[in-house]
């Protein structure tokens, strides 16, 4: 094209202004409209001779060689001699090439191998190259805190943790309601689900981004279905209840009014305080018995079996509107038929606690409450070996016909709602978000549960229950109801002279662990007198019959013990327990225990 030639005659024209240049309007008057720009650059600026002279169009700068020069220069190191820049500037002077635009004189130049932008990106590149640095300043200052092992993170709480390990793995873990966890439970547990928010239930959730939470809960559910063999088209589960105590009242609020009335075991019967519970003096204990009106059948004192005849005279007469079966401490089978019967008399929603044996029921090795109860609630840490949590199965579809015209619940309704009711009661009336990393964790443990292996484990728990009661019994101990069905026994102390509360410190510091219970004489006074103990724990480190005859005569020595510094030190806890900080004796069953317990693999981790 010929830029030589002056412009075509019409209302617009092409000007190239220098950052001094002065413009002289089309009426002859001159008007200095070039704003400064650095460097020598020049303007390009289109003119109009019909244009409004009160709203002039301003110049826009036109950037040829100089900016990429001097980026040009700028890629060169400063220790360059004297030498290689003589040489670079006839390379430059070689590829710069001049024309004359409309009168003025230009120079074009090549683009070079080292220019690795053009000039319009020069300066954002740098930029962004400013920007990249200071993004990686702050990945690392992310990763210094968020990145840190535990054991650097914070080496008091590591050391401590550490400890508690070596006590778990030393010790004999005896209590009914423990457990050890797999390695993959662990890691749920302790993963990054635990940063996800996700109230509500899956799929109307109160917050974005839980399509993959929601995914994990509904898979839970389904697990949970699975393991106990139950149809999802009769049958619903909520598996966001933080304990089991916190899954009862759940059903209560989303079942009852303030004031409405319940009716479960005697916490020293074997109950469980969400059952209701009072203190002799009438202290209200638990919020079941503080914010509904509780009444509580009992064991016959002799025997230690539940007195159906006399719990259903208390049904009948008190009405309440959820009858509880289930309990703490209980070691014999449940008659569930007898329940449905009395809760159908007394026109009561039959809820089953089933805490302490959801994983007998699970792999089929007792009564199963299912077939007989509208609602049954269970943790997950104990015999199912899960993630610490709740649980609420209820019944959900068409009522049986003769159950439509006894419940209460429903307003006569043939159809079961405790689904919305308890899933409401759930969130928002008592909790807030789920704990994401538990729900994963328990979906592994049920998955765990449908499985032949966990079938195989919950029958050795009922041996190794059984080995322990027969060895007790035949040293003369009292076992409460003489025996048991599932995985725990009772120990009543107090033929032997001890107390509960003094025999399970003597066994702690033995590294024995256990615990103190109540239990009815018979006069129905409450006194410490006993020890719960379970199998479940040491069955998951591997332990077998005879492992449990040899614990026995641990726990014998323990009594021979407690009673030889009870005889010097008397019964009072304060002078006993000073008691036992002297006895030699303590040292020698610890070491023997600690000895016998470092035998055996401990589930999750290794020392």
């Amino acid at each position: 094209m010929d830029f030589t030639q002056s412009p075509p005659s019409n209302s617009l024209s092409l000007g190239f202004l220098s950052h001094s240049s002065v413009v002289t309007a089309p009426n002859g008057s001159k008007n200095d409209r070039s704003s400064k720009i650095v460097d020598d650059s020049i303007s390009f600026q289109i003119e109009s001779r019909i244009q409004d002279m009160a709203h002039p169009v301003p110049s826009i700068p036109l950037q040829l060689m100089d900016q990429q020069t001097e980026d040009h220069h700028n890629c060169k190191e400063e220790n360059l001699n004297e030498e290689k820049k003589e040489s670079e500037k006839v390379d430059e002077e070689r590829d710069e090439e001049e024309f004359r635009f409309w009168g003025h004189s230009m120079c074009l130049k090549r683009k070079r191998d080292c220019d690795s932008v053009s000039s319009t990106s020069a300066y954002p590149v740098k930029s962004l190259k400013a920007s990249s640095n200071e993004l990686e300043l702050r990945r690392n200052a992310v990763r210094a805190w968020g990145n840190q092992s535990l054991r650097v993170a914070d080496l008091d709480v590591f050391e401590i943790m550490e400890k508690e390990k070596l006590r778990q793995y030393k010790g004999i873990e005896l209590i009914a309601s423990e457990n050890f966890v797999c390695k993959a439970v662990m890691e749920a547990l302790g993963s990054h689900l635990t940063n996800k928010y996700s109230e509500g239930m899956p799929r109307s959730r109160y917050y974005g981004g839980n399509q993959y939470i929601d995914e994990i809960e509904i898979l839970c559910g389904e697990r949970a279905l699975a393991a106990f063999g139950l149809d999802s088209e009769s049958w619903g589960v909520n598996v966001q209840a933080y304990s089991c105590t916190s899954a009862n009242f759940a059903v209560y609020t989303g079942l009852l009014l303030p004031g409405d009335r319940i009716m479960g075991l005697d916490t020293p019967s074997g109950g469980n305080t969400s059952h209701g519970c009072y203190l002799p003096n009438g202290r209200k204990v638990s919020g079941a018995s503080i914010f509904f009106e509780s009444l509580s059948y009992k064991v016959n004192p002799q025997s230690g079996y539940i007195d159906y005849d006399k719990l259903e005279e208390r049904a009948v007469d008190f009405h309440p509107k959820i009858l509880i079966c289930g309990g703490s401490s209980y070691p014999r089978e449940w008659d569930y038929a007898r329940f449905r019967q009395i809760a159908d008399k007394c026109g009561a929603v039959l809820l089953c606690d089933m805490a302490q044996i959801s994983g007998l029921v699970a792999a089929k090795e007792c009564i199963s409450p299912f077939e007989f109860c509208d609602i049954v609630t269970s943790t997950s840490h104990k015999s199912l070996r899960g993630p610490r949590g709740g649980i609420i199965f209820y019944r959900k579809g068409p009522k049986p016909r003769k159950r439509c015209m006894l419940l209460n619940q429903g307003e006569g309704s043939d159809r079961y709602d405790f689904e919305e009711k308890i899933n409401f009661a759930v969130f928002p009336a008592l909790q807030g978000g789920p704990h994401n990393n538990h729900i994963a964790a328990l979906a592994i443990a049920l998955k765990q549960v449908a499985t032949p292996e966990y079938k195989a484990y919950m029958q050795q728990v009922k041996k190794n229950a059984q080995a322990l009661a027969s060895a007790l019994l035949r040293r003369n101990c009292r076992l409460v109801t003489g025996g048991t069905d599932n995985h725990l026994l009772l120990w009543d102390l107090r033929n032997l002279g001890l107390t509960g509360k003094n025999f399970e410190k003597v066994c702690e510091l033995c590294h024995i662990t256990l615990n103190k219970v109540t239990i009815f004489d018979d006069n129905g006074n409450l006194t410490p007198g006993g020890v719960r103990i379970g199998t479940p724990a040491m069955t998951s480190r591997g332990s077998l019959e005879a492992d449990f005859e040899t614990i026995a005569d641990f726990l014998l020595r323990a009594v021979q013990i407690a009673s030889s510094v009870q005889r010097e030190h008397g019964k009072v806890p304060k002078p006993f327990l000073k008691g036992l900080e002297s006895s030699k004796e303590i040292v020698e069953l610890r070491t023997r225990v600690e000895s016998f317990a470092s035998q055996f693999a401990m589930p999750g981790f290794d020392i």
